[in-house]
C-alpha cells in the first residue's frame, strides 16, 4: 500500500518521507560540476562529499552482483580514486538525468572495464584516499534482508535511504548548532518512528520536560526532518520538472 503523502508513517526499515513544497536547490550535479572543474581545494572536498555519501549503496550493489567483499571493496575503492584524482567523469552533463542514474551507470561501465584496472591495489598503493571504513560497509551489508529484487532495485533502495540518513545527520546538526544535540539524541527516534502510548511520559522523565513539550518537540523535528529529505532528493536530480518523477520513484522504492 503506498504511503499516503499526508499521514508519512514509515514503513519497516524506511522512515518518513516528504513533502512537496521545497524550492529547488543546489544539487549533488553542483559538486560534480565542480569536481569536472579539477584542481582545487573545494573541487576535491566536494568529491570527498559524494564518496563518503554513496560508498555504501554501491558498495552493496557490487556485493548483490556476486563479488566477494575484498573485491567489492576493492571495485569501490578504485572508482573513487577515479573520481578523485583522474577526473572520471569526464565531459558530464547535469542534464542528463538523475544523478543517481548517473552514478550507477559510471560504476557499471568501470566495472566492465575492470580488466583494464586490475592494477588498482599497485597504482593506488593499497592506500584508501579518504578514511571509508570497509568493515562497517561489510558489517551493514550481513545486515541487510535477503531478498528477491534484483542488485539494480536494491541499490535505488539504499540510495534512498542513505537520503534519509543524510537529512537526519543534517537535523542533528541543526539542533546540536542550536545546543540541543544531547535532547534530540534521546528523542530522535520519535522522528523516525511513531510513538506508542506512554513513550512520551517515560522520554519526559529522562529529559526533564513535560509529556506535551516532549510531543510538541518531536512534532517540530518531524515537520523539518520531511523538509530535509524532500531537499536530499531534490539534490539529486538535474532539473526542476524531475522533481515529481523522483519522488514517486522514492514511494514506490520503498514500498517493493
Amino acid at each position: 500500500m503506498p504511503l499516503p503523502e499526508d499521514n508519512l508513517t514509515p514503513t519497516p526499515g524506511a522512515t518518513p518521507a516528504t513533502g512537496y513544497g521545497a524550492q529547488f536547490a543546489p544539487t549533488s550535479w553542483t559538486d560534480v560540476l565542480a569536481a569536472q572543474r579539477g584542481g582545487s581545494h573545494e573541487a576535491e572536498a566536494a568529491l570527498e562529499k559524494l564518496c563518503r555519501t554513496y560508498w555504501y549503496p554501491l558498495y552493496s550493489y557490487l556485493r548483490r552482483k556476486g563479488y566477494d567483499a575484498h573485491k567489492a571493496q576493492d571495485l569501490n575503492q578504485e572508482f573513487f580514486y577515479r573520481l578523485l584524482k583522474e577526473n572520471y567523469l569526464g565531459a558530464v552533463d547535469r542534464r542528463r538525468g538523475k544523478f543517481r542514474s548517473f552514478l550507477l551507470a559510471a560504476l557499471n561501465h568501470f566495472v566492465s572495464n575492470q580488466r583494464d584496472y586490475e592494477r588498482a591495489a599497485k597504482r593506488g598503493g593499497g592506500q584508501a584516499l579518504i578514511s571509508l571504513d570497509d568493515t562497517d560497509a561489510e558489517n551493514r551489508y550481513k545486515l541487510e534482508p535477503a531478498s528477491e529484487l534484483s542488485p539494480e532495485k536494491i541499490f535505488e533502495r539504499n540510495w534512498f535511504l542513505t537520503l534519509f540518513e543524510q537529512a537526519l545527520a543534517r537535523l542533528r546538526e541543526e539542533q546540536a548548532a542550536a545546543g540541543r544535540a544531547e535532547l534530540f539524541d534521546q528523542l530522535k527516534v520519535f522522528v523516525v518512528e511513531d510513538a506508542e502510548s506512554g513513550d512520551y511520559n517515560q522520554a519526559a522523565s529522562r529529559v526533564n520536560m513535560t509529556p506535551n513539550a516532549v510531543a510538541v518537540t518531536v512534532h517540530r523535528w518531524r515537520e523539518r526532518y520531511k523538509k530535509l529529505v524532500h531537499e536530499e532528493v531534490v539534490r539529486t536530480v538535474a532539473d526542476p520538472s524531475e522533481i515529481e518523477d523522483e519522488l514517486r520513484r522514492f514511494f514506490a522504492v520503498l514500498e517493493e
